[in-house]
């Protein structure tokens, strides 16, 4: 009779410890994982439609999107390269939540392959690349 006592006394005492976890789960809220979205529009705002085939002399548009999901506010840097040089430098700090779409516009000047890098940097560390993103673009006569 004291065995089964015991055990009855065991088992309501896991009962009540396992009801305090879910209940400590529930109310509790749950940090979600920390980033920054980075991210690139074609002509449209679409993400699509990038301007990847274009004639000596033509232009092209793209829309470089950031948004601070970080949970803090942050500050950035962002850096376009092309053809190994520094196209645009744009430096910006976002609230938590908040979103920047930058405009870009470029011109394609030779005939040939082109690789556009778009480079976000969380600073103050403006040597790691914290999010990239390139495009090829093919330029003909």
């Amino acid at each position: 009779m004291n065995v089964d006592r015991t055990l009855s006394i065991i088992i309501v005492i896991f009962l009540i410890i396992g009801l305090l976890g879910i209940f400590y789960i529930i109310l509790t809220p749950n940090e979600t994982e920390k980033y920054t979205e980075f991210y690139l529009l074609g002509q449209n705002g679409n993400a699509g439609d990038y301007p990847t085939n274009l004639t000596t002399g033509e232009s092209g548009n793209l829309t470089v999107g950031v948004v601070n999901q970080e949970h803090s506010t942050s500050s950035y840097q962002m850096m376009i390269i092309g053809n190994n040089k520094t196209l645009k430098t744009e430096n910006f700090t976002l609230m938590n939540g908040q979103k920047k779409e930058i405009p870009f516009e470029f011109t394609a000047e030779y005939s040939g392959q082109y690789k556009l890098e778009f480079n976000l940097y969380k600073l103050p560390d403006n040597i790691t690349v914290y999010r990239s993103l390139f495009l090829l673009v093919n330029v003909t006569n």
